[in-house]
């Protein structure tokens, strides 16, 4: 019992669970920034600011603090706000903080100081990773030990999660035409209201009390007990290694995906409309599609399966450099790679949340997110670098290539854990 509401109810009644609808809006808040200062929309900026293929790979270390979050959540874990409690209570502050910050970057100029850009959009990062831990561990919480609860939750904050990503990705890209960068970032400044209004009226979950007496006490058991639980598990190194991995080439080709649909002469409404509006269906409907094949195969083999159609659908990009601009092979392009997304994420997502102790929920789901988000923001840096030297079509065959190391260990896991462990 949670909430009210029995840990095994039927599918209909879950959904009229007053939680799930919370969990959507959240995951809303927590899509918003994303796309603003650390994916298509700043990049854009950058792109038609003539700023350089190498300068804007650089773009991916602004995201750092998605890969680094794990560092401090045993804060967010430890202290206690003086209002709504542990969890809404640094909710709200940090939307807080987030809509003066995003509304702060629209009023900079890449064109005359790129720098004070870049350093405003790492400022919002770093209160968006810290929004997703709190979110991350919130949602895990309030739907405790019921399976099916945390199924149906997970599917309601991505749901969230990938609407803002069209909300604030495409609708920013949008505005820009009639509201010029600043008001566009005004406008996704506003979006965060959503997840405001989701913390001032959601529930703050129960949490296991842990009893801790002293500094020394308290660090122990807020930051090195969660790591030593995790180092624990059998072959939790490998582990640890494939979930670095898995999205290595997607994170490689995703820095340069802007640039190199301006390079090809698509427009920034062609963005907004195919790669962004678009893409965010098709992606939704792998992640229907992933969820079912995770329930049909389990979720290790699911990794595999879908973590070979998210690198063979780098190929894609192949096609399209070779085709040029070519409408039809664009809105093939980014309705493959989309798709093949969706069915990673689904299962991906699903095998993080299952590997998360109830013990330690934030401070472990941060750890493994933010393992997920290193190529991203480091090796990715370097992709610029790497498109200037190799052209597109080398560069992203380069980019399905590295996806192979993290298929080979996840066939290592395979065979090496034991068959009730998979599933």
């Amino acid at each position: 019992m949670a909430d009210g509401v029995p840990a095994r109810a039927a599918p209909a009644a879950s959904w009229r669970d007053r939680r799930f609808p919370i969990l959507l809006a959240l995951g809303f808040s927590a899509g918003v920034p994303l796309p603003l200062v650390a994916g298509q929309v700043l990049r854009q900026w950058f792109a038609e600011s003539g700023l350089s293929l190498s300068a804007i790979g650089l773009t991916a270390l602004i995201g750092l603090a998605y890969a680094n979050k794990f560092l401090w959540s045993p804060a967010l874990d430890a202290l206690r706000p003086p209002v709504l409690g542990q969890r809404r209570g640094w909710l709200l502050i940090l939307q807080l903080l987030l809509i003066v910050a995003i509304a702060a970057t629209g009023f900079s100029d890449p064109r005359i100081d790129p720098l004070q850009t870049a350093l405003l959009a790492a400022l919002v990062a770093f209160l968006s990773a810290s929004q997703d831990i709190v979110i991350d561990a919130y949602r895990i919480e309030l739907l405790g030990d019921d399976d099916r609860g945390q199924a149906y939750g997970l599917a309601t904050y991505v749901w969230g999660y990938r609407l803002a990503l069209l909300a604030s990705g495409a609708g920013t890209l949008l505005l820009v035409a009639p509201l010029g960068w600043t008001g566009a970032f005004l406008y996704g400044a506003a979006l965060v209201l959503v997840g405001v209004a989701a913390t001032l009226l959601g529930p703050e979950p129960a949490r296991l009390p842990v009893v801790a007496v002293g500094w020394r006490a308290r660090l122990r058991a807020s930051v090195l007990e969660p790591f030593l639980d995790f180092t624990r598990r059998p072959l939790w190194l490998a582990i640890l290694l494939f979930i670095a991995l898995f999205k290595l080439g997607e994170a490689l080709a995703g820095v340069m995906t802007t640039p190199f649909y301006r390079a090809l002469g698509f427009t920034r409404e062609d963005v907004a409309t195919v790669a962004t509006v678009f893409g965010m269906f098709a992606t939704l409907g792998g992640a229907l599609a992933g969820g079912w094949l995770v329930g049909r195969i389990g979720v290790r083999r699911a990794l595999v399966l879908t973590g070979l159609g998210q690198m063979l659908s780098n190929l894609m990009y192949v096609a399209l450099a070779a085709a040029g601009h070519s409408m039809p092979m664009l809105w093939a392009q980014v309705g493959v790679e989309s798709f093949t997304d969706g069915l990673a994420d689904a299962a991906f997502l699903t095998w993080l949340s299952a590997l998360t102790s109830r013990a330690f929920t934030a401070t472990q789901y941060a750890l493994l997110s933010s393992l997920a988000a290193v190529p991203l923001r480091t090796l990715g840096a370097s992709s610029g670098v790497l498109a200037e030297a190799l052209g597109w079509p080398g560069f992203f065959l380069l980019t399905t290539a590295a996806a192979l190391p993290a298929m080979g260990i996840m066939l290592y896991l395979l065979r090496r854990l034991p068959p009730e462990a998979r599933e």
